[in-house]
């Protein structure tokens, strides 16, 4: 059970997040009405993922940058364009929340260790990551405003600002402090603890966006339980997006001639997604049950990927 807990232990307590979120909202409400709090979070863990990612490795994959380009595009125009063609699948809320999910950039932890454990070039997976995180100051809210705009009321000048300064910038200054020799030997050697402040920042958001979730839902005279045909049906279409882009990565890559190691850079980068910087766009413009297909989206890609990566990586040791 200790190991059990020990692999899972961030679902777990993402689960007890939303519960307690959805459960006390009413009691909770301070929390999530100190906004410096979630912009704190915000910036203070994409700094600390950002810190022990190597510059160098970085670097040195620009040489053959296509198959990190090819997985921006897809991360960052094909996933947005499926998104919005399934709006019409989902309520309001939900529809509007698995469209700021598929306009964040992908994800600054799992995309390259997943894309390790498949056999696949892990650098790529962490190019792909800064690339989408540096542009996603002005590449979301386009999408954002561009998918969304009719139905929602968006400051897209100020959008723009916050994620430059609350997502841009701490990676940035990150990066700048590695290239000081023992600053970055200390980022590399504290990976694992700079690791664990990030997701208790996640859980953090979590819980913000759930308690304003449960305040939502009793304000529009709904109890607390939520409407669990509703949530089926998203965990269904958020499933279903993921995995079609998964393999369409892979398809495309092939299709181009990229090389397996790079296929699987492609797939898995591309179609991953962070939760972070979904969680703030999402409780701060859109309300908190926006964030439900977000959260749905990272326990797909953690599941889902973790079987998919399984697999590619035996059928690269049997070939």
């Amino acid at each position: 059970m200790r190991n059990a807990f020990s692999k899972h232990w961030f679902l777990i307590a993402l689960t007890l997040a939303l519960a307690v979120g959805f459960t006390f909202s009413s009691l909770l409400v301070p929390i999530a009405e100190a906004k410096w709090l979630s912009k704190f979070l915000l910036a203070s863990v994409l700094f600390v993922m950002a810190f022990p990612l190597q510059t160098q490795v970085m670097i040195g994959t620009l040489a053959r940058p296509w198959a990190a380009f090819l997985a921006s595009a897809i991360n960052m125009a094909l996933l947005p364009v499926l998104a919005w063609c399934c709006m019409s699948l989902l309520s309001k809320d939900m529809a509007v929340g698995l469209v700021v999910a598929a306009s964040v950039p992908s994800t600054l932890a799992s995309g390259a260790v997943w894309t390790r454990r498949a056999g696949g070039n892990d650098a790529v997976a962490m190019l792909v990551t800064v690339i989408t995180n540096l542009f996603c100051f002005a590449v979301t809210p386009a999408w954002l405003a561009a998918l969304l705009g009719h139905a929602q009321t968006l400051d897209y000048k100020q959008m723009v600002f916050k994620l430059a300064v609350l997502v841009v910038l701490p990676m940035t200054i990150a990066q700048l402090l590695r290239q000081q020799k023992a600053l970055g030997e200390w980022a590399t050697a504290h990976k694992i603890q700079l690791s664990t402040y990030a997701q208790v920042g996640i859980l953090t958001m979590v819980l913000i966006g759930a308690i304003n979730s449960g305040n939502e839902l009793k304000a529009a005279g709904i109890s607390s339980a939520l409407p669990l045909a509703e949530i089926a049906k998203m965990i269904a279409v958020v499933v279903a997006l993921h995995l079609a882009v998964l393999f369409l990565g892979r398809a495309i890559a092939n299709g181009v001639g990229l090389k397996r190691a790079d296929q699987i850079a492609v797939a898995i980068s591309g179609s991953q997604k962070t939760l972070m910087v979904g969680l703030s766009i999402a409780i701060e413009y859109f309300g908190g049950l926006a964030i439900l297909p977000m959260v749905s989206y990272h326990i797909a890609q953690l599941f889902l990927d973790t079987i998919v990566a399984d697999r590619w990586a035996k059928e690269s040791a049997d070939s």
